[in-house]
């Protein structure tokens, strides 16, 4: 059986997520942002998956650093030429797998 405070905290773990997530799509189409501002928040999302992706795929194996270099140099250039992003990534994890199956 389920206890009352395992209950409360699954709830307030929901609401803590929840709240962030569901308040600036309530409440963005409200406000009008500048040019200026409008171009950094069509950023974020890049810049969050960048700050996210970056340090593991650098770090991916330390026997061969530069594998991880390669990787992500290969989704530099793509995403450069206005690729997909999903598309990006795929053709890094790909040069690596091909790279790995090489050495």
């Amino acid at each position: 059986m389920l206890r009352l405070d395992v209950l409360l905290l699954l709830v307030g773990m929901l609401l803590a997520t929840y709240i962030p997530r569901m308040l600036p799509a309530v409440f963005v189409e409200r406000f009008s942002f500048g040019g200026r501002v409008e171009k950094l928040l069509k950023l974020i999302p890049y810049t969050a998956m960048a700050a996210l992706v970056f340090p593991g795929a650098v770090f991916v194996d330390p026997a061969y650093p530069w594998i991880g270099v390669v990787g992500v140099a290969v989704a530099g250039v793509l995403s450069y030429l206005k690729c997909p992003m999903t598309l990006s990534v795929l053709c890094a994890i790909g040069t690596n797998l091909v790279i790995y199956l090489i050495i």
